[in-house]
């Protein structure tokens, strides 16, 4: 009698950004996968993974997948998403990418957690599970302290200094915000040799950042201290992470700032390893 060969057991978490996607998988034997690439968004994720399961040559009923992704918050937001990824696993769950990033960051305990890449957002948990969160509303409507907001505050100064040029080819590009985001790093550069406009804009940043976690903290009655993690490209800098904490402090907020402990993308292949999802 022939022995059938017992599936793999791929366990696959996904971090579905505004700029990038990131794939980490593992199976029953220790092996280990992952990619890095821009990324295709919501509506495009389910044919990227096609092609991914392809290259790497995974069968769909071998696979439990979490996908922490961008623009899902409410419960239907998240179950249409799952339907639409349905015919690549055998088990799909799909969670918000913040949620993700506080779960990596943070684990279970209480706290907030502050985003700050192209877009900006801070999210709180308490100690009863619930969750608070302030900005995440995207460039045209909130994103204050993000990397989007610096490049664009940058090009608004040299614009009005005769500049124009480079705000209009930023506007034509493809993907506007992301190339506008793309400033932010020289502007802290700038910033630290001294620039005063650099400075003035980079201060203005870290005040909003800190905004959005007095806010989420306030709103969930954290007590003192509240352990605060973070995310994102922005924050990855010493320096400017530093005065983030020193103008929430100003604010009233006694912090512990938690580096984070694990990513987004660990979290999500975390849950898919300890219980799997759900159709």
């Amino acid at each position: 009698m022939t022995r059938r060969r017992r599936p793999s057991g791929w366990r696959i978490g996904v971090d579905l950004g505004g700029t990038w996607i990131r794939v980490r998988a593992e199976d029953a034997r220790g092996r280990t996968r992952s990619a890095l690439a821009p990324s295709p968004g919501l509506a495009g994720l389910p044919a990227f993974l096609a092609r991914l399961w392809q290259r790497w040559k995974l069968c769909a009923a071998d696979v439990t997948l979490i996908v922490a992704s961008r623009g899902v918050w409410t419960r239907a937001e998240r179950s249409a998403a799952a339907r639409r990824l349905a015919r690549l696993a055998r088990a799909v769950r799909v969670i918000s990418d913040t949620e993700a990033a506080y779960r990596g960051a943070l684990g279970a305990a209480p706290g907030v957690l502050l985003l700050a890449g192209t877009g900006s957002m801070a999210l709180g948990r308490d100690r009863r599970g619930r969750w608070a969160r302030a900005g995440g509303l995207g460039p045209l409507l909130g994103d204050e302290g993000s990397a989007f907001w610096i490049g664009r505050e940058w090009l608004r100064l040299t614009s009005r200094a005769g500049g124009g040029l480079a705000a209009r080819r930023d506007l034509r590009a493809p993907d506007p915000a992301a190339r506008i985001a793309a400033r932010a790093p020289a502007v802290l550069r700038r910033a630290r040799r001294g620039s005063p406009p650099a400075r003035a804009i980079v201060a203005r940043a870290q005040a909003a950042l800190a905004d959005l976690l007095v806010a989420t903290a306030r709103r969930l009655r954290l007590p003192s201290p509240v352990a605060v993690s973070w995310s994102g490209s922005l924050l990855g800098a010493d320096d400017f992470r530093a005065g983030v904490w020193r103008a929430a402090r100003g604010r009233g907020l006694v912090l512990i700032p938690r580096a984070p402990r694990a990513s987004a993308v660990d979290a999500a292949r975390a849950l898919a390893r300890g219980r799997g999802g759900h159709r």
